[in-house]
């Protein structure tokens, strides 16, 4: 998600640069607007580390990319912390006199501000004023807490603590993505993370996923505004907030957990690195080495195909409009990744095939990617790359496309 985080120029913008390290933590790209006297509190380099952006205050940086104007029209969410008697009596006037206002004008987001002042000021006729109008305008203005002030002042106003803030702010982002996304309305079940499948009591056959792309796409899916069931195998990554969340092991338990989701399912994203082979015995205790040196023989037997089993079962007793198979392929002499791809779409007869070249130890674990888009009507997507989350987002914009069409 793209994030505007603005900065009032309060003593308690030091707390804000807690804030700044959780929304980056949770994979947003947060672009922090602190007004001039911010500055003076916190300086641009501590926001610039934190978020790794660059970070600027004023309309006549980088001209040529209209950053006044940009920045509110690309921002999914603003989050003003500590809002100001000054920022809120500005923004309720509708000024525009720095980069951080200008940027409120022209947002079509979402729009959060937390408040921060002495008491009196909070209390005065001319902020509840301009909180009120703000309100009427759509704008979630948070209460501020009550508490030590600045010197040996306290009660209300004091700036919440950046964990309630978080959370407040990603409930009201949540609530309008939820009125009117591209996915507003719709359930999602997407599997993410690599199966595992044990050997013995300490061994298992495994996979290098991670499952940051499946996450990524439970973050664009839920952005989207959909209600998002995600059914989680190994993870290396932490599990967003506001989802379903049914852990499994095995390509087994995959299975049975994504065949009983179905029928309640709007879309179905088969992302998981799902095991294609299993023992065929486990071992009640680990496997030791022999006297004789013999080595162990184990034997495989071929786990279910639960992308094809899905839209076969689809076929008979309904389930997902649309379901997505995501092809983890390499070259070899048969043919290039794209016509792997090709041809496992016909094999699955999933609506989407997302392919992802993963040769030569690209794409797994890593935090970007390159992939193409295939569907089942003959479309093919021009190759798409960059951060996951980013890939994620063009996945959510052809379901949804392919929803409505």
């Amino acid at each position: 998600m793209r994030i505007v985080l603005g900065v009032g120029g309060g003593i308690a913008a030091y707390k804000v640069a807690s804030l700044l390290r959780l929304l980056t933590e949770a994979g947003h790209s947060v672009t922090v607007i602190p007004t001039e006297a911010a500055t003076r509190f916190v300086g641009t380099a501590t926001w610039e580390a934190l978020s790794g952006n660059p970070v600027s205050n004023s309309v006549w940086d980088d001209v040529d990319r209209v950053n006044h104007v940009r920045l509110g029209q690309e921002a999914d969410l603003i989050i003003i912390a500590p809002a100001t008697a000054d920022v809120l009596a500005r923004a309720a006037a509708g000024l525009a006199n720095d980069l951080l206002t200008g940027t409120l004008l022209m947002a079509t987001c979402p729009v959060f501000l937390a408040p921060a002042m002495h008491t009196e000021m909070w209390r005065h006729a001319a902020t509840q004023s301009n909180v009120a109008t703000l309100r009427s305008r759509g704008v979630t203005v948070m209460d501020p807490a009550s508490g030590r002030l600045t010197g040996a002042d306290s009660g209300p106003g004091r700036l919440p603590e950046p964990e309630e803030i978080l959370a407040a702010a990603l409930g009201v982002y949540s609530a309008a993505r939820a009125r009117t996304g591209e996915l507003a309305g719709r359930t999602v079940t997407i599997t993410a993370g690599g199966t595992q499948e044990p050997l013995d009591p300490v061994r298992f056959l495994g996979n290098r996923s991670s499952g940051k792309q499946g996450i990524a796409l439970a973050r664009a899916a839920l952005a989207a505004g959909a209600e998002v069931h995600l059914i989680a195998a190994h993870l290396e990554v932490p599990v967003p907030g506001n989802l379903q969340v049914t852990r499994v092991g095995t390509a087994l338990e995959l299975r049975s957990t994504v065949l009983a989701a179905l029928p309640v399912s709007d879309v179905l994203i088969m992302v998981a690195a799902v095991a294609d082979f299993r023992p065929a015995d486990v071992m009640a205790s680990k496997i030791k080495k022999s006297d004789d040196g013999a080595d162990p023989v184990i034997t495989l037997v071929r786990n279910p195909d639960i992308l094809k089993e899905s839209v076969e079962l689809r076929r008979t007793a309904g389930g997902p409009a649309v379901i997505v198979g995501f092809a983890a392929e390499t070259g070899d002499p048969d043919g290039d990744p794209l016509t792997h791809a090709r041809a496992k779409l016909l094999r699955k007869g999933c609506d989407l095939l997302v392919l992802n070249d993963v040769g030569q130890g690209r794409v797994f674990g890593e935090d970007a990617s390159a992939v193409v888009i295939l569907g089942s009507d003959g479309s093919e997507s021009a190759p798409l790359s960059g951060s996951k989350r980013n890939i994620a987002d063009a996945v959510v914009a052809r379901i949804a496309q392919a929803l409505t069409g």
